[in-house]
């Protein structure tokens, strides 16, 4: 199937989304499986309603928002674009279409860092010590931009001279937690800010759960530093080992249910002391490399 030029593409994915016919994966499915959005819009059984009641064609006019959108400093990326996140194209959660603010990279090797948005003071701690052990190993820092453990992954990275991906869960041109707009627009100059929704989307509870399971599939392992019993948090743990991922718990949340029981699932590994959380993560690391390079030599990887 050849693909029509790329903002074609687009449109076409924006006008099916706007149509509200499928599912967002139900339709990230379709068109991989197609191997064109074009060709998806094209066989729609309903050909009555290509024009609206005002007798625009939804193509041009989905076009035309995506220009705006890109005029105003926004990506705009379909599921079968280049710039689209490979591990992310995986899971079937896979979002058909994803909006940036910041700089695309390869993030082969990217580590989510995410827990409660009321850490304790060492959970704090704990959580800018591993963004720094991250970049030490020019790994990209992946979180949520929640207030607490988030906030904190992302300000360490930064602090540190590395590199940190937010994935919200609101639109692109909005802020939440508001006391983090200074840190989502810094992220967005030195990093990346990706959202699967709509640019003007407000906060809506059924998101977030969303922007967990991408986060999963933007990296290759997610670290759980601090986390209740009801916290995103947990679910990003679950999505990640159903996604392939392996995931890190800190010890002291075997005193929650729902840990204790993934502590027996393949995948899953606890840390008892710093050392033994760096190691895990370096063992995380080391079996990312192997995936990647036929030499397994983590030093012939040169990261984005």
């Amino acid at each position: 199937m050849t693909m029509a030029d790329p903002l074609t593409e687009r449109a076409a994915i924006v006008a099916l989304l706007r149509s509200g016919e499928r599912s967002w994966p139900q339709l990230a499915s379709d068109v991989l499986d197609a191997g064109s959005a074009l060709a998806v819009y094209r066989q729609r059984p309903r050909q009555d309603d290509l024009f609206t009641a005002d007798g625009d064609d939804p193509l041009l006019s989905a076009a035309e928002e995506i220009r705006q959108w890109e005029a105003a400093g926004i990506g705009v990326h379909g599921v079968l674009d280049e710039g689209y996140p490979s591990l992310l194209r995986d899971i079937r959660e896979r979002p058909p279409l994803l909006f940036t603010r910041g700089i695309l990279a390869r993030d082969s090797h990217a580590i989510a860092v995410v827990g409660t948005r009321k850490p304790s003071d060492r959970g704090r701690r704990i959580a800018r010590m591993v963004a720094r052990h991250l970049v030490d190993r020019n790994v990209t820092v992946v979180s949520g931009l929640a207030a607490g453990i988030d906030g904190e992954a992302h300000r360490a990275a930064l602090a540190a001279g590395g590199r940190t991906v937010a994935v919200i869960g609101t639109g692109i041109t909005r802020v939440y937690p508001a006391h983090h707009h200074e840190l989502q627009e810094e992220i967005a100059t030195r990093g990346l800010v990706i959202s699967q929704f709509w640019p003007d989307a407000p906060p809506r509870r059924e998101q977030f759960p969303m922007r967990n399971a991408v986060m999963s599939g933007y990296t290759a392992a997610t670290v759980v530093i601090e986390a209740g019993q009801h916290s995103g948090a947990r679910i990003q743990a679950r999505l990640a080992l159903e996604h392939g991922r392996q995931v890190i718990l800190l010890a002291g949340l075997l005193t929650l249910d729902w840990a204790r029981a993934l502590t027996h699932r393949p995948g899953v590994m606890v840390a008892e002391t710093p050392d033994e959380l760096f190691s895990a993560i370096d063992a995380v690391l080391e079996e990312r490399t192997r995936q990647l390079s036929p030499s397994g030599d983590f030093a012939d990887i040169v990261f984005a």
